[in-house]
């Protein structure tokens, strides 16, 4: 049951990090900003998707 739930969690932060990742490049900030938005969120995919949900850059993309 363990397993089920963490191989659940992952695809739910995977697919979250996809989302931001798709905002960050839509949004108007600068291509150097977009660059390491994107790096932070792959390289720390929760911690990054937090602090890009405070204080990251958004695109017009709906969920």
């Amino acid at each position: 049951m363990g397993s089920l739930l963490s191989g659940l969690s992952s695809l739910v932060i995977l697919a979250l990090d996809i989302w931001a990742i798709l905002n960050v490049v839509k949004s108007d900030a600068e291509t150097g900003k977009k660059v390491l938005w994107v790096l932070l969120i792959v390289l720390l995919p929760v911690v990054g998707l937090i602090i890009w949900a405070l204080f990251g850059p958004r695109g017009n993309l709906r969920f």
